[in-house]
């Protein structure tokens, strides 16, 4: 015959302790350190479009790490310039920023295949697969920290359309108009236009209208009708050349300290990477609402005259940017110059080739349709 035996107070005790500890043990290890706030300077404007997406970036970081990680955002010149944020954000000056990796093209012209790249890419949806999936991210690192030893962690993020030839007195009819001409663009388009016979000059984005209206410069690129039309093209230039493959794919980059980086808690990591990721989808969407309406608002109340460039001109940027690789390709001055660029060219050639060739092929054409349901109305 069983014995009924009750549990005595120590055992009801024992027991609640048992099953406390293993609710404990089943909960997720999350950290619970005080709030860390990073100072985190845009390479943009405070009115731009572009200096909004890095505040949407930082709106996605700040919600997702619920109070215990806080971006502040500051815009260009807060306290560097837009191209010295790189080396800020290395020395620890800032702990973050938001620009684009074309920018510090000065260092190394291999930098500008992580943004401004030749136009192998069909879009820049297409340069952010690569970088994530291709092995862009790996050659980003042997740039950046094994070559360079620049003390930062960078992102690419945010797939920009293909961005205009520019802004002028005069439209660009044929490519010999563009030898002479005083030209403001950045990273590999700048050898490209110098290829091509422009005098190229490098601006930051508030800087450009102002050179444009004294005369400092004939013509400019900044990026998309959004961000020009709020800089002021309008203003100081009427034709307006979109269409080109001088800068036909770019995206940003999100930058951070590495060691304030890599002293986070892994989850915090994660959203600052997962945030870039979230944002760049956003502005994805955002901008087919904004970019449309601001073109067609300059075009109908402002007098821009909106054209394509040329096909001629096209042919000739084409041209001349197999010249601009095949140089850059063999440039054997040191180590950081030609070899990694070609190793990095390389790269995305196997992937733009294998890519191209599936959308090309796979994708039926937009322009019919368009044409079936609009051209008509």
């Amino acid at each position: 015959m069983e014995q009924d035996v009750k549990p005595g107070r120590r055992g009801l005790l024992a027991g609640a302790a048992a099953a406390t500890g293993a609710v404990v043990l089943a909960t997720p290890q999350v950290s619970r350190a005080q709030t860390v706030a990073l100072r985190f300077q845009s390479t943009w404007p405070q009115r731009d479009i572009f200096h909004e997406f890095a505040q949407d970036y930082v709106s996605r970081v700040n919600a997702m790490a619920g109070g215990r990680l806080r971006l502040d955002l500051l815009a260009a010149g807060a306290v560097v310039g837009a191209f010295q944020l790189q080396d800020a954000v290395s020395a620890g000056t800032l702990d973050g920023g938001h620009g684009v990796a074309a920018y510090w093209f000065g260092k190394n012209k291999a930098f500008s295949l992580f943004g401004t790249t030749p136009p192998w890419f069909g879009d820049a949806h297409q340069l952010l697969g690569w970088f994530y999936y291709g092995g862009g991210e790996a050659l980003y690192r042997e740039l950046v920290n094994d070559t360079l030893r620049v003390n930062t962690v960078g992102f690419l993020t945010g797939p920009m359309p293909t961005q205009p030839l520019g802004w002028f007195k005069n439209p660009i009819e044929r490519a010999d108009q563009v030898r002479g001409l005083k030209y403001r663009t950045v990273g590999l388009a700048a050898d490209l236009m110098a290829e091509m016979g422009a005098a190229v000059v490098s601006l930051p984005g508030g800087e450009i209208v102002p050179a444009l209206e004294r005369g400092v410069i004939d013509g400019a690129e900044f990026n998309n009708p959004s961000s020009d039309r709020v800089l002021g093209f309008p203003d100081v230039a009427k034709n307006y050349m979109i269409q080109s493959y001088h800068q036909p794919v770019e995206c940003f980059e999100v930058l951070f300290n590495k060691p304030k980086y890599d002293a986070l808690p892994a989850e915090l990591q994660a959203t600052l990477r997962h945030g870039a990721e979230a944002a760049s989808a956003d502005m994805s969407w955002k901008l087919q609402d904004r970019y449309s309406r601001d073109l067609l608002a300059m075009a109908q109340t402002q007098g821009v005259n909106v054209r394509p460039t040329p096909r001629p001109v096209l042919d000739a940027q084409l041209a001349a940017w197999d010249r601009v690789i095949t140089r850059l390709e063999a440039d054997n001055s040191s180590p950081v110059n030609g070899p990694l660029f070609k190793k990095i060219c390389d790269s995305q050639r196997d992937w733009c080739r294998r890519i191209g060739n599936f959308f090309l092929r796979y994708e039926v054409s937009p322009v019919v349709s368009y044409n079936h349901f609009f051209a008509r109305t």
